[in-house]
Parts: C-alpha cells; structure tokens; sequence
C-alpha cells in the first residue's frame, strides 16, 4: 500500500479512534530544532507532499534545547530551565465529513504569556505587525497568503506541518492551529534566540533561499497589460532615450490569443508576429524580460491536449470563465474550458516544462507565474478531488504554489546554469527553496492598502521566504479615473509613496491596471512628481552593492532582506508593533512616508472586480485613447488642481528611532550628508514630495554604486563608501559573477570593513574568495557625512584609513 493510500485508510481509522489518547514522538532536527508528532493510537504521520526537507539528527548536543512531555503535553525549556512555550493540554481530533469523504481534523493549543507579541503567519494583508490578535485560515490566496508558521518576540517559534488549510486563533490565552485534514499533528519548535534565528531555523527545515541574478533587483516596469510587442518594446526604448534606470520589462497575459489558447506559453496573437525580434531588440537595449505564464490551459492548447487524456486537469471552473475575452461581465454561454493542472504530479511538472521551452528558447529570462494560489471558482465537492497524490484536493490545497513553482525551478536548473528567478502570486511554506519571490496580489490602490504592505511582507519574511513584494501602486486604480487619471493630484501622490516604499523592497515593480504606471507620463525633468518617481528608482540603483551583499546574506547565511524593528532591538517594547518602519538588512531604517501630506485619502475597500471596464481589461488601448497617453506617448498634462499643488512645501513625518543606538538621518545619499539623533524617541522629520525619509545606525558602512542605467552597465571599479560614525561597525561586501550558480560552490568574494569609532579608523581587510571575473584592483572612495573625504587604492589586501 503506497504512501497516498495509507493516509487515506489512516483518516478513516482515526474517525473511529479519535477519542483515543494520542501518542506523542519527540524528534531532535538541530540541538534547537525538535519535532513533536501526535497520533491516535495505530496512527501514522505521512506527508503526501514533503515541506520540511531536512531530516532528524540522532544524538543531542549537551546544554541543548530540553523537551519534556507529561500526560501527552509537551513543555519546552531554555538550557537553563527557563520554560519558553507549554502546550495547553493533548492534541485534540476531531472527525468530520465533507461531501461524502470523511476526514479527521487535528488541533494543539499552546499557552503564551499575554503581553507576548507574535509575528509571522504569512502575509494576511493585516493592519497590524503583532499577530496576537489573528484569527483567520491559513491558506494561499490571491490577495494575501496564510502560512502555518509563525515566532514570538522571545525567539522562538512553531512550523506546523500540514499542507491542507490550516484554521489559526490567537487570543490573550494563546494560540491554536487546527488542520482541516491529516489525522495527525506534527509541528517543529524552534528555539532560535532570535527572531532571526527562528528564521534561520525554518530555513534549516524546508530549504535555503537561492541567489536572484542580480538585474533581479533592478528597477521593473509592468502593466495590465502591454497589447502589442511594439509596444512593449517602446516602453524600453523611452526609458533609455530618457535616461531613466531599467533592468526588466514584464510582458503580461493574451499574448497567447483568444481565451480558448488561454495560456499557450507561445506567442499565438497577431499583434506579436515577431517574438524573437522583440526579444532581441530589448536584449539590445540592455533590458531583461519576464512573461506571464499560469497553472491553467485553455481547451484548445497543446498543453490542454497532452494533460487531459492523463487525468492531469483538474475539474474545476478557474478563471477566465468566458471563451469571449473581449466580453464583459464575461459570457457563462460561452465557457472557456480553462482548466487548471495537477502540478503535484512529476509527469504533469514536465509537461509543463516541456512546453515551457518554446518561451525559454526565445530568450525569456525570468518567469511571471500567476494564479499560483490558485483561481478558482469553488463549487461544492471540488475539495473532495483525488489528486495525482492520491489525496483529496483538500489535504494538499496549501502545498499548490510549492509544487507549480517547483515545475519551473528544478527543470530550469537542469537546462540552464542561469539562475532562475520567479515572481508569483501564490505562497507556500518551503517555496523559498524554488527561486521564487511573492507579491501581495491583486491590491486596491488606496493609502490603507499601501500602509498594508509593509506589516504583510514583514511577517510574511518571517516564515522563511525573504523575498516579498507588490504592485507599486495597487493593482486596481481604478476610482481615480475621475479627476484627470494618471494626472489626478490623489493618485499621484498615492503612486510616489508607493515607488519610494519600492526601493526598498527586494524587488521593485511597477504594475497596476486602470491607469499606466510609466514614469514618463507623470510629467518631465523638473517637475516634482517626476522627478520623485525618477529618484525613487536612482536610489535603488545607488544601493545595489548594499541591497545585493543583503540578499547574499539571506541566501548564504539565512538572514532576512526587509526585517522587523523588533528583530534587532526586542528589548524596546515601542517595537513591537512598529508596523510602517523596517530594516533593510542590519544597517538601514526604512520609513516611508504612508500617508496623504498634500491631498485626500480615499480608503475605500475595493474588490477584485473593481476596476474592471464592460469592455474588458482596464488598461487596455481604450484606456489610453480616454486619457490622452498610450504607454509610450506623452501624458495629458497637469490638470488645474494639480497645478494648485505646491508638491514642494513642507510637511513633517513622524519616525521612531528604536532606543539602543544613535541614527543618522539620510537627505540626500552620499558622503557629505546626514545628521545624527538619539535613539528611542519620535523624530519629526520635514519632507516634501521628494522625501523619502531613511536612517542608518551609527557605526554602519553603507557601499553605494555609481549612477547607472541598468545592473551591469558600470563595473563597481570605484564604490563610495559611507561611513556613520558614533558607534563601531562592520560591513561585508559581497560580489560573484551575478549570473550563475557558481557562487554555491564557493565563486564570490567578500570584503569585510571594520570601523573604530576611537580611533576613526576604518580597516578594509583582505579580500576573502575569488572567481575568475572579479576585480582584482579597485579604488573606494571613504568618506563621512561631514565631508571628510579620502580614496584609497585596493588589490585584495588590507588596508587601514584613518579618518
């Protein structure tokens, strides 16, 4: 009896055994790492889809995490006896029937200290960063993903292990997580010591971050969607006629065709006759390309044909419901027949890779893949489908983006020594592992929205996958058409805040629909809302040596890229719940501005059907005929109430500066600027439209890059580096090929830099590493933010600069 058939014997054993006294496993994974296993008596924990990847360790190191269990319920302590979580009581099951098919649900309550703040549980899209209070069901989802694991501020944390949907509570009490299916509770308790080291151990459990390339964390525009291969093409050609930076272009859906090619993954419309030439024309202009690809095929596919006659579809109605794409509200009369497919399946994982590789031969460098969560019109007794696994759609509903991103991941690395880079809407625990980052989804465009973002990514981060992002912007803006579109004073405002909080994202991407999103309709050098838009991006650029040593922290060394304030200064409670301000590694305190300083709020919640035209899609041709400017033309002009505006005039914004350390404030990035506060207190900071308030802590080194118009047009020959004085500090610059996987078998380089405060001396030790394309002799150029300034000459060993 294999693995699939067990489980499901297992479910309807335990229905009749449920009130049994559970037998409880405890397995060491690290000397912090345990695993508790709970059953009925004849039960069994089997996974049908793996998300812990690491295996148990025999033997305990000494002084290690204890672990005792009394009457079924399991205490852990600190080595110094110091007790650290106890569960409420044994694990509970719970027998129960849906649509005919019988499962057994599995709950474990833990007791937590009331004034505990927790964290994690994926990005549920919250208002707040302590999740203390979140009750919901964990589950990926198009806006927001539940993930079954979350840390508490005294550094430790659970991973729940169970990959159909998970119901949470957190209350004054504790916290409870029940699954839906699985008749077994398994979960890992990880005593990190840290919030960072919970992380770490998450990672140690379900996979290690890999290397984005570095044009990855370049600046990305996108759109719902570009209709044409001209006109995707003029997009980056206007961004390099106008000098402003550019790593990527993404092209989104129906390049395919009609909704019946839904998803072709080939270049099926005539208004893209010549993929191959608008892959080398934007290759020529420096740019890299992502497309969008789904889990779903339209009926009249190749793909459609292959997976059918298998088993290989799923039978549930997904999204786009009509045939009939230029039809809205779509036409039930004619349905489209897409269908989504059963990635747990290898046969159907290569299927899809197989017919992955027209794109890829193209020339595609990176992959969009949307609708991970997935799309899905539920109809009763669609839970109940036996997947390729054997199981019911429901006992693995949470591990689908795993397994779609897995497709592309591990069959990309066999073809290719590139690294692959995915950006998704759907998340899941391990998916770190399969190169890929995810977005918030399909978010309304308000100032509520925007503040969401950052709490969400936080706690998303903090169930191991470091790399969240959004779109700039909102996705659905639409309620701003009104007042002049992309010329609206509201929506402009709203549009800079949410490219400013961008740069400081791991990834940074425009995209939306109803309105463009190209900074070149939002007026011309000289006006303050483009320019706003433009520096927002030229700051990203300038801290790419610093964003891209962050990144290899976090894939190297199990770091984070945005992190909570908490993470680095528990011991001040005002950062509990800082829920608008975050660390970009260790030395950057990102806070943006995130409310409305020159125009109104508009918070209006806005569905996923907001924004959407009876015509079809919003950010069609027809949108831009309305509004005067096509993607790659010219904008209408600033409306009168804009005009009005003075973008330029002073407000204040209001930053918590955490207490255990002095901060710089930044204006203008570079050596020569900055001054200094105390920690642990409120800064009011004056701003203007222009402003995008961020500080570093005093001893921070920050290696800044030269102004460049993609990643890779200058080499870093010359790097400036900062130097904050007031504390001692260290920074370890990273560098490898910024392409290839090499740096897993040790092909890069760092750079450590030490600085005394007391002596004002900044050591720049010997280089640690090589690989063949490194510098071998480069210049730095110190200096401090009062304009001290001196350039030293460097060939890989150390050398002292007094300062």
């Amino acid at each position: 009896m294999n693995i699939k058939h067990k489980l499901i014997v297992c479910c309807l054993q335990l229905a009749v055994a449920v009130a049994a006294l559970a037998q409880t496993q405890i397995e060491y994974y690290a000397p912090n790492i345990v695993r508790v296993k709970k059953t009925p008596e004849g039960g069994a924990v089997e996974h049908p889809f793996q998300t812990v990847i690491a295996a148990p360790k025999g033997g305990v190191e000494a002084g290690a995490l204890k672990v005792t269990v009394d009457g079924g319920v399991v205490t852990f302590s600190a080595p110094d006896g110091t007790v650290l979580l106890r569960e409420t009581g044994d694990a509970v099951f719970t027998p129960w029937t849906a649509n005919g098919t019988e499962y057994v649900k599995a709950a474990q309550k833990w007791s937590i200290a009331t004034d505990e703040a927790l964290y994690g549980f994926g990005d549920n899209q919250w208002r707040e960063l302590n999740m203390r209070n979140f009750n919901g069901k964990l589950m990926p989802r198009n806006v927001g993903d539940g993930l079954a694991a979350f840390v508490s501020v005294k550094g430790w944390g659970i991973l729940w292990d169970n990959t159909s949907i998970i119901n949470a509570k957190s209350d004054a009490d504790g916290v409870a997580l029940e699954s839906e299916v699985g008749g077994f509770v398994d979960y890992y308790f990880v005593f990190g010591g840290s919030l960072d080291g919970v992380v770490a151990g998450f990672r140690e459990l379900t996979g290690d971050v890999t290397m984005f390339p570095r044009w990855a964390y370049g600046f990305w525009q996108s759109k719902e969607r570009y209709m044409t291969q001209h006109e995707t093409f003029d997009v980056v050609k206007k961004y390099r006629h106008l000098g402003i930076p550019l790593d990527g272009i993404v092209q989104d859906w129906q390049y395919w065709g009609n909704n019946y090619l839904w998803n072709a993954m080939e270049f099926c419309s005539p208004d893209f006759r010549d993929p191959r030439r608008m892959m080398r024309e934007i290759h020529d202009k420096n740019a890299k390309v992502a497309i969008t690809i789904w889990q779903s095929f339209g009926p009249v596919t190749k793909q459609y044909r292959e997976l059918e006659p298998k088993g290989l579809l799923f039978p549930f109605e997904t999204w786009p419901q009509s045939g009939l794409g230029h039809i809205w509200p779509p036409r039930k009369d004619y349905p489209s027949g897409v269908r989504l497919y059963d990635a747990y399946s290898a046969d159907a994982r290569d299927i899809y890779w197989k017919h992955l590789t027209r794109l890829f031969d193209l020339g595609i460098d990176c992959w969009w893949m949307d609708s991970t969560d997935p799309d899905h019109m539920y109809k009763e007794g669609d839970f109940e489908h036996k997947t390729s696994l054997g199981v019911p759609w429901r006992a693995v509903r949470s591990a689908y983006p795993v397994a779609c991103t897995q497709a592309v991941y591990e069959h990309m690395r066999q073809a290719t020594d590139k690294r692959c880079f995915i950006f998704t809407r759907g998340a899941g625990l391990g998916q770190q592992r399969n190169g890929s980052a995810v977005w918030s989804g399909d978010t309304g465009s308000s100032w509520d929205t925007l503040r969401r973002q950052i709490p969400g990514g936080l706690n998303f981060s903090m169930t191991g996958n470091p790399n969240f992002n959004c779109d700039l912007g909102g996705f659905f803006a639409g309620r701003y058409r009104n007042g002049g579109g992309v010329d609206n004073p509201n929506w402009r405002e709203l549009y800079v805040r949410w490219m400013q909080l961008g740069t400081f994202l791991p990834m940074m991407r425009s995209h939306g629909t109803d309105l463009p999103r190209e900074i070149y309709l939002y007026g011309k050098q000289g006006e303050p809302v483009y320019d706003a838009l433009v520096c927002s991006v030229k700051l990203r650029y300038r801290l790419m040596p610093y964003l891209y040593s962050v990144a290899a922290d976090a894939a190297l060394k199990r770091g984070s890229f945005m992190r909570p304030v908490v993470a680095d200064f528990p011991a001040d409670k005002a950062t509990w719940d800082l829920a608008h301000e975050f660390l970009v590694g260790s030395e950057i305190l990102a806070a943006p501005v995130v409310t409305a300083k020159y125009t109104n709020e508009d918070n209006k919640p806005v569905g996923e059907m907001e924004g959407w035209n009876k015509e079809g899609s919003a950010s069609a041709k027809a949108l831009a005929d309305k509004q005067g400017a096509g993607a790659s033309g010219q904008g209408s002009g600033v409306s009168g109430q804009e005009n009005a505006l003075d973008w330029l005039a002073t407000r204040t914004h209001k930053v918590y500066l955490p207490a255990g350390t002095d901060w710089w404030q930044i204006g203008q990035l570079g050596i020569g600027t900055g001054n200094m506060h105390h920690g642990g207190q409120t800064v009011e900071v004056a701003i203007n439209l222009l402003s995008q308030p961020f500080f570093v802590k005093a001893g921070s080194i920050l290696p800044l890059g030269p102004d460049v118009q993609y990643n890779g047009e200058k080499v870093w020959d010359n790097l400036e580096i900062c130097v904050y004085p007031g504390a001692d500090g260290s920074f370890s610059l990273y560098e490898d090929d910024f392409e290839t996987y090499a740096y897993e078998k040790g092909a890069f380089t760092r750079i450590p830099f030490t600085w005394c405060d007391k002596t004002r001396t900044l050591t720049i030790g010997a280089r640690e590493g090589a690989y063949p394309e490194m510098l071998k002799k480069r210049t730095f150029t110190v200096g401090l933010p009062d304009g001290t300034t001196t350039s030293v000459a460097y060939s890989g060993d150390a050398v002292k600069v007094k300062l």
